[in-house]
């Protein structure tokens, strides 16, 4: 039996996946969570063989979660569910240790073969990304040429960045992380100089935290 925990901000989403998942009979769905820190603390409570992630996730998106997971050393393997085949946003979930990478418009029959896939320990890509992702690793052996600004911050700067363009004041950011307002006006200022803004990152005021925003959130 593949025991998988489903981690998405929408219930009836989750709800959804839940019942065609158990249908399968192979398939045990062991927990659901509605944000990025839930999902990491439902995965260590529950080793679960697989989890399923959607990219957009509320307080720490996906990508973050998987990274956070694999310093965890867990055994988990993650396949991420997405709106967005970009291909900068898949190969960097699988640089942080995904296992599997399906869209959402993928057929019901594709998340039963990615889970299962991605349960015995092999990489699972939706047809429209996996070409571009093989080709690119092809084509340019080395990508450091390509790290673009997002590919420089540490985990924590992403993670105070989302929080900034989801429109959270200094003190919420600094409750929620359990920082001093100190230390996030300290990644503030990490974020300006890395983003070359000279702006600080608010929701509204940085193209660079809104371009992050579209990059891990669905509409």
């Amino acid at each position: 039996m593949i025991r998988v925990l489903l981690a998405d901000d929408h219930h009836l989403v989750r709800q959804g996946l839940c019942a065609f998942l158990e249908k399968a009979g192979d398939i045990e769905v062991v927990g659901e969570a509605a944000d990025g820190h839930e999902a990491l603390t439902l995965v260590e409570r529950f080793l679960p063989d697989v989890l399923v992630l959607d990219i957009a996730m509320p307080h720490l998106n996906g990508v973050d979660v998987v990274e956070r997971l694999r310093s965890l050393g867990v055994k988990t393997r993650t396949l991420i569910l997405s709106m967005y085949a970009d291909e900068t946003l898949v190969r960097r979930a699988l640089r942080n240790g995904a296992k599997g990478y399906l869209l959402k418009r993928a057929v019901s029959a594709e998340l039963l073969l990615a889970v299962r896939a991605v349960s015995r320990g092999d990489t699972f890509l939706s047809p429209e990304v996996a070409g571009p992702v093989v080709s690119s690793l092809v084509d340019a052996p080395s990508r450091l040429a390509d790290l673009g600004p997002l590919d420089q911050l540490t985990s924590r700067e992403r993670e105070v960045l989302q929080l900034i363009a989801e429109g959270h004041t200094n003190r919420e950011i600094a409750t929620h992380l359990h920082l001093s307002e100190k230390t996030v006006e300290k990644h503030r200022g990490h974020l300006m100089a890395k983003l070359r803004t000279t702006t600080p990152p608010a929701s509204s005021a940085s193209p660079s935290s809104t371009a992050w925003s579209r990059s891990t959130r669905s509409p």
